[in-house]
């Protein structure tokens, strides 16, 4: 059986720990499609390229092998899982996923991945960009503030404060972008995640995608 969900969404609104869940119970695959941007980043910082650069991000892409495996990002067949997420990363993330080679290199790469079977992706621009023919599209959205205390409990090391301002620059930068910028798909679902727990999201994405395979 083929059936694609596509969930959308701003940093921190837990499209990743969402789709994991709704994957488990019901037998589908994950592609975290912005942990392949942050591997991109990774490799950047990592070699000392400038990411401001786009022709020298460009020129790096070749180097440059992603792949999502049971949960987890390799890159070059290493392991990276851990080292994305920190907030250095995640600018440089940003940063690059709005040139446009970068994210012709790894739309191919999803839309190559979730061919055949039944897939759950999440990023910015799955609904409209990568799956536009999706089963099923959701846009989850949360208040910064509640965004940011998620993104906290993952980095209990870091500034509350200096993550609701990362977050802020993020949600800019993806909304503004001239590349497939951060949007809502015309046909999407809009879900709410402020007050709403991990189960709750997770009960409501599960229902529209049973009611939808029925």
């Amino acid at each position: 059986m083929n059936f694609t969900v596509a969930i959308d969404g701003p940093a921190g609104s837990g499209k990743s720990t969402i789709a994991k869940i709704v994957c488990k119970e019901l037998g589908f695959t994950h592609i975290d499609t912005g942990a392949m941007y942050r591997a991109v980043g990774l490799f950047a910082l990592n070699k000392g390229v400038d990411i401001c650069n786009e022709e020298k991000i460009n020129a790096i892409l070749d180097d440059i092998e992603i792949k999502y495996v049971e949960g987890k990002i390799y890159l070059n067949g290493k392991d990276v899982s851990g080292m994305i997420r920190t907030p250095e990363v995640s600018n440089a993330a940003s940063r690059v996923s709005s040139y446009k080679l970068v994210r012709e290199k790894l739309v191919y790469l999803q839309q190559k991945a979730s061919e055949n079977g039944m897939y759950i992706l999440d990023g910015r621009d799955i609904g409209y960009k990568v799956l536009p023919n999706a089963n099923l599209k959701v846009f989850l959205t949360a208040s910064i503030d509640c965004r940011a205390e998620r993104r906290f409990k993952e980095l209990p090391n870091a500034n509350l404060e200096e993550i609701k301002e990362q977050i802020k620059i993020r949600d800019y930068n993806d909304s503004t972008r001239k590349e497939s910028p951060l949007k809502q798909a015309d046909d999407a679902i809009l879900v709410d995640t402020t007050e709403m727990t991990i189960e709750q999201v997770s009960e409501k994405i599960i229902s529209l995608i049973k009611e939808r395979m029925c």
